[in-house]
């Protein structure tokens, strides 16, 4: 039987449903048609930053996965098989919408990322691109995400830098002032007027590092992102501005693979060769 969804969580599943009759509804079918892999708020060509794996033949779970254009992106570049999860009915709907439009045959599963009703090792590869990665505890959705993935499978997130949780107040855009400790950082309760109270998750590279080898990951590759030399303001998401991400990172990119050996346990230990 499925968890009781946290009380953050429902809150969350709130301002996604507002969020997708003010946006993501509208530009789905922009986003789906697109081709071409790119990142977060300032596009940044995947083709320019090469962070994912060779996609071919791989079995992907996206988790957060809104209207879930990613997961038709890496459809349309091998992937075999993408399932995407995410808590907010509207989105799914956004999503189930624009997969019937496209024929791309993915797969949809209301769930919470934190615990998803699904087996253990049936996914070469688990995703975030500001789904889980911004919206869950990720003390508890990367274990999971590790729980889903076959040994030697890999996950791949987009978040926040810590730069830009530091320089972000509750309700004004983007500073050039550090207005918020990192130390200790990792629930944030945010107020929108427009679209209701939501809370994120972040925590420093140092704790993610450590959260992602507790769980049983090797971290493979980390990517700062700057806004690109064409970026423009975002037309929904205008708390960072192209401005500033010009000049500091606002987004991230983390890698990990999952390791082959139990979660905890020493690495091998090399015999010493004789001289």
């Amino acid at each position: 039987m499925p968890k009781r969804l946290p009380e953050y969580a429902v809150r969350n599943r709130e301002v996604w449903t507002v969020s997708n009759a003010n946006y993501t509804a509208a530009s789905a079918t922009e986003s789906w048609a697109q081709d071409e892999i790119t990142w977060g708020r300032w596009h940044t060509p995947e083709s320019e930053i090469k962070v994912l794996p060779q996609l071919r033949g791989l079995e992907v779970i996206e988790l957060g996965c809104g209207t879930a254009y990613f997961g038709a992106w890496l459809k349309k570049h091998g992937a075999r098989r993408v399932l995407g999860v995410d808590i907010t009915p509207a989105q799914l709907d956004t999503a189930r919408e624009m997969n019937e439009k496209f024929g791309l045959g993915l797969e949809f599963l209301k769930a919470n990322a934190e615990a998803v009703p699904l087996p253990d090792e049936s996914f070469d590869m688990a995703f975030s691109e500001y789904g889980a990665s911004l919206w869950c505890d990720p003390d508890l959705w990367i274990p999971e995400a590790a729980r889903l993935l076959r040994p030697g499978g890999e996950l791949v997130f987009m978040r926040s830098t810590d730069l830009e949780m530091v320089c972000s107040a509750d309700t004004e855009r983007i500073g050039t002032q550090l207005v918020r400790p990192l130390k200790g950082m990792h629930r944030l309760d945010w107020t929108d007027d427009e679209v209701g109270a939501s809370t994120e998750f972040h925590v420093s590279h140092s704790e993610l590092f450590q959260i992602l080898r507790r769980a049983g990951f090797d971290v493979l590759d980390f990517r700062e992102l700057y806004a690109t030399e064409d970026a423009v303001d975002h037309p929904y998401y205008q708390y960072v501005t192209a401005e500033w991400g010009s000049q500091w990172p606002s987004e991230e990119i983390w890698r990990a693979k999952k390791s082959r050996r139990r979660p905890g346990a020493p690495a091998a230990r090399r015999r010493a060769k004789k001289t």
